[in-house]
């Protein structure tokens, strides 16, 4: 995680080193007023606050609430994107989440500086201090994509009333979280699925990223005809490509211009295997002496697909010049 930290003050500049210190995993950028010259302190920029909310995923202000609301209001755009901004006073007394406390985690950084400084987090999200299950954070910490962040925002007011209905197509393990019960109907309701379906009158999907895409094609397939046929396969098979992990294919095909620019596109990573590792994939495959006798394999997208997944739930289907196959790892829901 990058992140940048301010601090206003000499204590300041003290309380910010022991935030740093017990959380090593952040790289820190860190700054101060130059007028305490700091040596591990850059100094403060116009330019600077801005800079960094665009490049951080952690602000931390050692500092009033004051100052750190000002700094970041010309900047702050959206939920889904804002980095997590939390303020410490400078003794290090109270460790205070101001934006993205579920999606950014700020909510959880706040807790962990505060335990480790022996401070207090102070929580202000509704859902946090009346003990219901946050459906953002969930989503986040299980890396599930939100379908609709204006749903989220229903389910979290509504799950303040009363009871809101789960659904999942996974096998859930613990209890289910305060706010929450099992049920397959209703007015709004969550549903844990890689589909595109919607069983509640208002449905909030929570998408986990478990389909393993198999791609094949012809040499010099250009990156439009993949995406049309990959589209084509989720919407007859009404599968939410948010679903999608990765990628592969056979080796014959890593320097394949279309392909690389699809998945780079698309922000999917994408590995290219053996004829002989593809081979040894055991199953039932649709076999196509063609393709046996180009690339050595029987089969390349089926075979592609379920290296590290578990369940082929879309065979070879060929559209635009393209074959695509899709394939389901393994996933349960951890509640508790």
């Amino acid at each position: 995680m990058r992140g940048s930290i301010f601090a206003f003050s000499r204590q300041g500049c003290e309380t910010a080193r022991r935030i740093m210190a017990v959380c090593p995993d952040v790289r820190w950028k860190s700054f101060t007023m130059e007028r305490f010259g700091e040596a591990d302190f850059a100094p403060i920029t116009p330019k600077c606050y801005g800079e960094c909310f665009a490049t951080s995923e952690l602000l931390v202000f050692v500092g009033s609430c004051g100052i750190a609301v000002r700094k970041i209001a010309p900047f702050v755009h959206d939920k889904r994107t804002d980095p997590a901004v939390v303020c410490v006073d400078e003794l290090g007394t109270f460790v205070i989440p101001l934006l993205s406390g579920h999606i950014g985690g700020a909510n959880a950084l706040a807790r962990h500086i505060a335990g480790s400084l022996h401070a207090t987090a102070v929580i202000t999200t509704a859902t946090d201090i009346n003990r219901k299950f946050s459906v953002d954070t969930w989503a986040t910490e299980n890396g599930c994509a939100i379908s609709s962040m204006k749903l989220a925002k229903a389910v979290s007011a509504a799950i303040l009333e009363g009871d809101i209905p789960l659904k999942s197509d996974f096998p859930i393990t613990g209890s289910l979280p305060n706010g929450v019960i099992s049920g397959e109907t209703g007015n709004l309701g969550i549903y844990l699925t890689v589909s595109d379906k919607e069983p509640f009158e208002k449905t909030l999907r929570l998408i986990p990223k478990c389909l393993h895409l198999g791609i094949g094609c012809r040499r010099g397939t250009e990156k439009e005809a993949i995406q049309k046929a990959v589209e084509q396969v989720f919407r007859e098979n009404h599968l939410d490509f948010r679903a999608v992990r990765s990628a592969s294919s056979i080796d014959l095909k890593k320097d394949e211009e279309g392909l690389l620019s699809f998945c780079k596109e698309q922000n999917i990573p994408i590995r290219f295997y053996s004829a002989p590792e593809l081979e040894a994939v055991p199953g039932e495959f649709t076999p196509s002496p063609f393709v046996q006798k180009v690339t050595g394999v029987d089969n390349v997208c089926e075979r592609a697909a379920l290296i590290g997944a578990e369940d082929l739930i879309v065979r070879k289907t060929a559209c635009h010049g393209v074959t695509v196959a899709v394939a389901k790892r393994k996933w349960e829901v951890h509640f508790g």
